[in-house]
């Protein structure tokens, strides 16, 4: 399905309900299966945390997580540990394209049976599961924090629980944070301290409900809406200060850019600030939050101001090249991008084309990063049902704020 979005003057102020952070579901679901005392409240809507919910349900041998890379990370490493258990965990073909090898180096640095069907170094991968005979593993810190997860996930489940060593600078911090948090709330003990991860064996969970905080990723795109607005106030819910989710560094990246955020009791209020200077720090680095430079590289676009944004290097390996996607698209419109391995630099521009059609490359974030440049230009988003991966309700909710949408064949 392609949606057309007609340009539209002003944004209506509403209240909206974001589904659960992705993120914290996923985590959550996996310590669910290793504690089924846990119940799961809030819990992410996203095709991707449906999609680990059938995988770690079913009882087939090839079990396919579609474009899921977050559950193709988390079950490698669950599955690795399920003994006697054989499974072929595949994907689509963009997910065979991205790499597994990091991880599968360190199960097996642990002890872990894990073999390559096809490429070595990427999905499918057949996994024996059986009990590791190690307690200890070492890897680089600038890998996917996604990689350092899985193995914390699971590592209660082992014997001598489990010590993990990073070697450099840890990239996206804060979802190691996130997890260190999340298995303090199963009743999990683990530390992170000077670049080691500690993680206890053998937790005895009682039963317990755990609420997920809505998806900060997500809300992102509300963010990129108010400012684009001349004056518009949006409430969203269920949100809180004191945060797990690195993305919610929205709120002080976003004072910049006039976006103004008041936490209330369990919801925030985003809010139009006038007259602001809409200039971002030069070097954003965005190393612990990279699921948002799109949505903060269009919303300079459509301000047409410029920006300059770093730590992307995890952007090439997603769901597409978010670097080379953004560049392509962003030109197509008028812009004008320049990136390199790890950053993106965006010139100001005041002229943005009009019914431009967005290429979304199987990406989620694509589509919903650029919808809000219908408050400056009319424009065609190609394959808008993407958005399910994440946000399921992205196009009902903009409904609900006045943007004017018209399926196209």
């Amino acid at each position: 399905m392609n949606l057309k979005l007609e340009q539209i003057s002003r944004v209506g102020n509403n209240t909206l309900q974001i589904t659960g952070s992705k993120s914290e579901s996923n985590r959550l679901l996996i310590l669910q299966a290793l504690y089924p005392n846990i119940n799961i409240e809030n819990l992410s809507n996203s095709d991707d945390s449906e999609l680990m919910q059938k995988a770690l349900q079913s009882k087939e041998t090839v079990v396919d997580i579609h474009h899921a890379g977050t559950a193709m990370r988390f079950l490698t490493a669950y599955f690795s540990v399920k003994e006697g258990r054989e499974t072929i965990l595949t994907g689509s073909k963009r997910m065979q394209e991205r790499p597994i090898k990091i991880l599968v180096d360190a199960l097996r640095e642990l002890g872990c049976n894990i073999t390559y069907e096809k490429e070595d170094g990427y999905p499918p991968i057949k996994i024996h599961g059986e009990q590791p005979n190690s307690s200890s593993v070492s890897l680089k810190a600038n890998v996917s924090s996604q990689y350092i997860s899985a193995l914390m996930l699971i590592a209660s489940s082992l014997p001598d629980g489990l010590e993990i060593s990073l070697e450099g600078k840890v990239t996206s911090v804060p979802y190691i944070n996130m997890t260190v948090s999340l298995l303090k709330d199963a009743g999990v003990k683990s530390s992170f301290v000077n670049n080691v991860i500690k993680v206890e064996s053998g937790a005895e969970v009682s039963p317990k409900n755990i609420v997920v905080e809505s998806d900060w990723s997500s809300v992102s795109y509300f963010y990129s809406i108010v400012a684009l607005s001349e004056n518009a106030t949006i409430t969203i819910g269920s949100y809180k200060k004191q945060s797990y989710q690195g993305d919610s560094s929205l709120a002080e990246i976003y004072k910049y850019l006039g976006v103004e955020t008041t936490f209330n009791e369990n919801t925030i209020t985003l809010s139009k600030v006038p007259n602001s200077s809409n200039k971002l720090p030069d070097g954003l680095d965005l190393s612990n939050s990279p699921d948002i430079a799109q949505t903060i590289a269009v919303t300079c676009f459509g301000l047409g101001v410029s920006c300059y944004l770093t730590g992307l290097h995890t952007l090439k390996i997603k769901e597409t090249d978010r670097l080379e996607a953004l560049k392509t698209e962003i030109e197509k419109l008028g812009g004008q991008v320049d990136i390199t391995e790890d950053s993106l630099r965006l010139g100001a521009n005041t002229l943005i084309k009009k019914d431009v059609t967005i290429q979304t490359y199987n990406d989620h974030r694509m589509a919903m990063a650029f919808a809000p440049l219908a408050l400056r230009a009319s424009l065609c988003i190609e394959d808008a049902g993407v958005v399910s991966k994440s946000y399921p309700d992205f196009w009902k909710d903009l409904g609900m704020l006045g943007f004017s949408m018209i399926e196209e064949e």
